[in-house]
């Protein structure tokens, strides 16, 4: 279940074309009436994200409910974007899964156009994220054997030109098209058109037959932005050789797909101008608020007088985590990081999708965005590893003694579990000074910067 507020800082969302509606898939009766009055149905769910050990057990049962609504609401249509890969018993659960939801969706009573594709090459992708870490951070790479195993990757431009192509072409219902790029690779040939993309020096890396998909995604957890129980489907997935077999689609749908090396290009010009319009990590459903009335909470609030609009004061309040930092404190702030990732947290490298703005459902850093009010408030729920639930929220005032200053009010609220939780409390208590006092007055000197544009955010 994705938030309908996730989309509100998209162009198209406004168009009086698009209807945004919200239902849980597995909820049958509810996509049956979200279905109703539609001829086709496009199928992109992946619980792979959703933080359930048996993600495989999840998938059939949306596809299964997918497949029951379609039947109800007399869907003509559904095409499903699923993953290369041949059948048999080295086959990955990630791969299998993606079949057995393909299977489930064909035994509905629309047609269905599957595609297989093997990895996708796009900014903010999960796949490409590990990618571009493990090479930007690694000068030497200790990996799994799987850097040899070649792959015929494509760019997500010509997966989403496949994806609405076949809507006008009849010959593709009720079938099953490979797609793929121009060109068969390994492994390490993508790391090495990433090394040469990224400017820098050729990395060194050494394969070993020791490191199993468990270490393989512990490893790659630990060195980059995506969650350990992320890695561990995708690690055991690039064991599997997935090119393609059967090449039909280019009969149907003629298209010269673009290369690998070029693919990763145009996705890393994309992170450097801040052009991202999705990211992995702002994937899935917003966990809900704690219950802050009920049982303990400890709260930390301080505020501070900004001269300066509420807009300024809100858009340096935006500019938090990532690339900017938190204000003050930083190494303390990557201690924590550190700290989360060893317990399998994910730690400050997430990063941001855009140094200047934010939207809701967003992730900075080992914090959420789950609320913004412009330019008035800004709630943070923390999702690093914790005994407990921790909120951090921002509210501007007009101060009441001059109409123009702000009263900036930063609380920190923390409900612990157990007496790990209270010990983890007044551990971080002593420092709650340096880092919010340093947080406040660095947001005041940035808003107080007469460079500063409100229309950024």
């Amino acid at each position: 279940m994705r938030s309908p507020r996730k989309l509100e800082g998209r162009n198209w969302a406004q168009s009086p074309r698009v209807r945004i509606v919200q239902c849980d898939v597995l909820d049958t009766d509810a996509l049956t009436r979200a279905m109703e009055g539609c001829d086709c149905a496009y199928y992109l769910i992946h619980a792979m994200e959703s933080g359930s050990d048996d993600f495989a057990s999840r998938d059939r049962s949306l596809a299964q409910s997918f497949a029951n609504a379609s039947d109800y609401a007399g869907l003509d249509r559904i095409i499903y974007l699923g993953g290369l890969g041949e059948l048999g018993a080295d086959l990955s659960e990630h791969l299998r899964s993606r079949r057995e939801v393909e299977e489930i969706l064909s035994s509905s009573n629309a047609s269905l156009t599957a595609f297989r594709a093997a990895m996708i090459l796009g900014s903010g992708s999960a796949s490409f994220e590990i990618l571009r870490y493990l090479v930007e951070r690694l000068p030497i790479m200790i990996t799994p054997r799987w850097v040899r195993t070649e792959s015929q990757p494509i760019s997500v431009v010509d997966v989403l030109g496949y994806l609405v192509d076949c809507l006008n072409v009849p010959e593709t219902r009720d079938t099953a098209l490979e797609i793929g790029g121009p060109r068969v690779v390994t492994y390490r040939e993508l790391m090495d058109d990433m090394t040469k993309h990224l400017g820098l020096a050729r990395r060194i890396v050494i394969p070993l037959p020791v490191l199993t998909p468990t270490l393989s995604s512990h490893w790659i957890g630990l060195v980059t932005p995506v969650s350990p129980s992320i890695a561990r489907p995708l690690a055991e997935g690039l064991r599997n050789r997935v090119v393609v077999n059967d090449p039909r689609v280019q009969t149907l749908m003629p298209r010269e797909t673009i290369d690998p090396s070029e693919a990763i290009k145009r996705a890393l010009d994309k992170v450097r101008t801040n052009d991202v319009i999705t990211r992995w990590s702002a994937a899935g459903p917003i966990p809900g608020d704690p219950d802050w009335a009920g049982g303990t909470c400890f709260t930390d609030s301080r505020d501070i007088t900004i001269n300066a609009s509420a807009e300024h004061v809100f858009n340096a309040v935006c500019r938090i985590g990532g690339g900017h930092g938190w204000y003050a404190a930083d190494t303390l702030w990557r201690i924590r990081g550190f700290m989360d990732k060893i317990v399998g947290g994910p730690g400050l490298r997430r990063g941001r999708r855009d140094p200047d703005t934010i939207e809701y459902g967003e992730t900075l850093d080992f914090w959420r965005v789950t609320d913004i009010q412009r330019p008035a408030r800004l709630t943070l729920l923390a999702e690093m590893k914790l005994p407990g639930s921790a909120e951090l929220s921002f509210e501007i005032h007009p101060s009441e003694a001059d109409q123009h200053t702000q009263r900036l009010t930063m609380t920190a609220r923390f409900r612990p579990k157990g007496l790990l939780g209270l010990v983890y409390w007044y551990s971080v208590l002593p420092f709650h000074h340096i880092v919010f006092s340093g947080m406040l007055n660095g947001i005041k000197r940035s808003a107080e910067q007469p460079s500063d544009d409100p229309a950024t955010d």
